[in-house]
């Protein structure tokens, strides 16, 4: 069902439209977390090794995917608040357009360069085979990470958080059975992995793409609407670029990371792996809610609510904080048993590099929590550049810091130090820039 975020308290509307997505995240990333736990507990830990490997190079796919995403949801959401239902639908079909260009370019230049990639960032020998074998099948199934991830952003910005939460809570828990189907029973090793996540994730694109086409046809317009827009395209594109950055960024940043940490051998590879992913599923929740509060902020700027961006930025920042306290007493406290959930007892060096880890990030999820929220105002009310420049300090702050830490350390504690420097600079950036563009939106109003 389509909401209108312009109406209703802020923090109550909020809590109904992210509580949805929070949930659709964590089955988001059950798809990655049951990928490495399959491998780790029912091939071993160079498979563990070679999927976390892989899994930072399908990062950057997946920026290109979330970028395309934010670029349709935050012009699509202003559209809606404005109650512009032509350009709206005209705009879904610009975005689909440009998107359907750049997942063909991203499959050419993945079946090309993955191999060199993987050289690149210093994979050992013994995980390389693997890691190929999962890109490979990773590669072919990207259509349905563009599409999925466009129709998700459609209905978020409709106002409808709960129809891409069944469709993930489905996926996600089939994705489940059949990783350990096509593993256990079938014994196809990395390769199973990967053809599971290829298949569910095409049902569940499927699905929501057909369920999106239904919903747009459904929205009442006069006359004949055309499916490509210049003008819009360049909307689209203000917004899309600059995410696709960011998140591609991070992604080579990562890497880069990842290059560093492969230095110290299959062990700390395979704690960096699991912990790694644990990290992810909350900070994937905090930038998922930054995407609920895009949404909000953008169909409230459509609707010249602009009092209400200030009320929902508040909103947003008690919401991460309530879901800090429980990650961060899990992970200090319990992380080790976590992390059993993806490697044996006897896994001991990887295990110990999983939970300092965790040890030394989770305490500061409470600032990179506050930097995302802030970064989903910027977002919704297209203020890009300040948005680039605090997420690009945190990137080059880690990614320098890692290679700094690490060699003066010669531990792979010096690269986990780097995250909450980085996290907490950009975060006084990113709050900053934040104040300063609200206000100077309700000034100019």
């Amino acid at each position: 069902m389509n909401k209108d975020l312009t109406v209703g308290k802020p923090e109550k509307v909020l809590w109904k439209f992210c509580l949805p997505l929070f949930g659709s995240i964590i089955f988001q990333q059950l798809y990655n977390i049951a990928d490495s736990l399959v491998a780790g507990k029912f091939i071993g830990e160079n498979a563990l090794a070679a999927v976390g490997n892989s899994y930072e190079i399908t990062l950057i796919f997946i920026a290109f995917a979330f970028g395309c995403n934010m670029g349709c949801s935050i012009i699509v959401s202003q559209l809606f608040g404005a109650k512009d239902y032509g350009k709206l639908k005209t705009a879904v079909s610009t975005a689909c357009i440009f998107s359907a260009v750049i997942c063909a370019l991203l499959m050419f230049a993945g079946i090309l360069g993955c191999s060199p990639l993987l050289h690149l960032i210093r994979t050992p020998e013994d995980v390389f085979a693997d890691s190929r074998l999962y890109l490979d099948i990773y590669v072919w199934g990207l259509p349905f990470v563009f599409f999925y991830n466009i129709a998700t952003g459609i209905f978020s910005a409709l106002g409808d958080s709960k129809t891409p939460f069944y469709f993930l809570a489905i996926s996600s828990t089939s994705n489940i059975a059949v990783d350990i189907l096509f593993v256990k029973s079938f014994h196809m090793g990395v390769a199973g992995v990967a053809w599971a996540t290829f298949l569910c994730q095409g049902v569940s694109c499927i699905l929501a793409v057909i369920t999106v086409w239904i919903r747009l046809n459904k929205i009442p317009v006069q006359g004949k609407v055309p499916l490509f827009d210049w003008n819009l395209l360049k909307k689209i594109i203000v917004v899309a670029v600059p995410s696709i950055l960011q998140q591609s960024f991070i992604s080579v940043g990562n890497i880069m990371i990842q290059s560093v940490i492969n230095g110290f051998g299959p062990s700390v590879m395979a704690g960096y792996s699991a912990a790694v992913k644990l990290n992810n599923l909350i900070i994937t929740s905090f930038t998922t809610i930054g995407n609920g509060i895009s949404n909000f902020s953008a169909q409230n700027l459509g609707a010249r609510q602009y009092g209400r961006i200030k009320g929902g930025f508040r909103a947003g920042l008690k919401m991460v904080w309530c879901l800090c306290i429980p990650f961060c007493i899990l992970y200090i406290f319990f992380g080790r048993y976590v992390l059993l959930l993806f490697m044996e007892e006897d896994s001991v060096a990887a295990l110990m590099t999983g939970q300092q880890f965790l040890w030394i990030l989770s305490p500061f999820y409470f600032v990179v929590s506050a930097k995302l929220t802030a970064d989903g105002v910027l977002r919704g009310i297209s203020a890009m550049g300040q948005f680039m420049a605090a997420t690009f300090t945190d990137l080059i702050l880690r990614v320098a810091l890692a290679f700094i830490l690490s060699g003066w350390t010669n531990s792979p504690i010096g690269i986990w130090c780097a995250w909450p420097i980085g996290w907490t600079i950009a975060m006084v950036l990113s709050v900053s820039f934040y104040r300063l563009s609200v206000t100077g939106i309700q000034t100019s109003a």
